[in-house]
């Protein structure tokens, strides 16, 4: 198994100063490039401080000026608000400039409330339809001159300047959940992002058996890279266990509010959802958080991730934006380079 780190510049709250939140998490993208992690991931976010990535092509561009060997993916574009020709340039610009270092993700978009100031009138739902035609586009951009008259966007002759050193383009990934996304990717030949969010294991293995479905559709076609994400904390003792499971829930409280657009933000903060009132509330049990998310002492989170690994897990991806204090986030992360990962080299 290989490892992804997942983070965000990220603010729950003005009392932390953006200085601050950027320099750790280049520290943190640094501590990863050093200890093991294959790849990075930068997300793509607006008007939001809990994720603030207006272009995830800016945040890879500067990982990769102070980084040696990890890769540098975009998890993800939100293929609704770009143009094509826009977009294949952004993305070949971060490849050159990062020596080829970049791995391409692309999606759908994950909150309604950024779809009604990013895309007026386009409904979270219908999103993987851009997704599904954006795609194409980029990479026939990449290749070379491309005219292209489809049902979201029509453009004349054109290509991509530049284009991505990586050939015959980066690899490409896409953020799947719904069974016409697995078959999307199984069929073209694109990687697979993940995430169970905090759901147990038996939703990993829904996801792992959309997987096979694609693939028993498309036979043939080989299988591609599947990686899944979960919100990660390694602690040094048992006792500390409750300390990820707070974070979480008071980041997954202003998940839930922006996941249901129940739009009570205020100037970039969203006010969290009361968890007990939901009708998901189940979901944030402090002893279910525990259990399903990556958290645990050493041992415990090698135990889990094996798990993963006999599923068929090809990739696992730590998420370590939740809220968490940064000292614990690094703590964290330096607990996983250095006993988490060579249980798995």
């Amino acid at each position: 198994m290989k490892f992804q780190l997942a983070i965000n510049l990220e603010r729950l709250a003005d009392d932390i100063g953006m200085d601050e939140v950027t320099r750790h998490t280049l520290d943190m993208v640094q501590m990863a490039d050093r200890g093991g992690f294959r790849s990075v991931w930068a997300a793509e976010h607006h008007a939001l401080e809990m994720t603030i990535a207006p272009n995830p092509f800016q945040l890879l561009t500067w990982w990769g000026e102070n980084t040696d060997r990890i890769r540098l993916g975009t998890a993800v574009a939100v293929a609704a608000y770009w143009h094509p020709i826009r977009l294949a340039g952004e993305a070949a610009m971060t490849d050159l400039l990062s020596g080829g270092r970049l791995e391409f993700g692309i999606g759908s978009g994950a909150y309604q409330r950024e779809f009604d100031r990013m895309h007026a009138g386009l409904k979270q739902s219908d999103a993987w339809k851009y997704m599904q035609e954006m795609l194409p586009a980029v990479l026939a951009l990449w290749q070379g001159d491309y005219a292209h008259d489809g049902e979201y966007w029509q453009f004349p002759v054109s290509t991509s300047v530049p284009k991505p050193v990586q050939t015959p383009h980066p690899p490409v990934w896409v953020a799947a959940r719904a069974p016409v996304t697995y078959d999307f990717a199984v069929k073209n030949g694109y990687n697979i992002l993940s995430w169970p969010l905090t759901r147990p294991m038996s939703e990993a293995e829904l996801y792992k058996q959309r997987l096979d479905d694609a693939l028993a559709a498309n036979p043939g076609k080989p299988k591609p890279v599947f990686a899944m994400m979960r919100h990660a904390c390694v602690y040094d003792k048992k006792d500390d266990w409750m300390v990820p499971v707070r974070a979480a829930q008071r980041q997954y409280g202003q998940f839930e509010n922006l996941f249901k657009n129940l739009d009570d933000v205020v100037n970039g903060f969203p006010k969290a959802a009361d968890l007990e009132s939901i009708e998901n509330r189940s979901e944030y049990d402090p002893q279910m958080l525990s259990e399903n998310l990556m958290f645990g002492t050493p041992d415990e989170v090698i135990a889990k991730l094996k798990l993963y690994e006999a599923l068929g897990v090809d990739e696992f991806t730590y998420y370590a934006s939740m809220g968490l204090g940064l000292k614990e986030q690094k703590r964290s992360l330096e607990l996983f380079c250095n006993e988490v990962i060579p249980a798995f080299s």
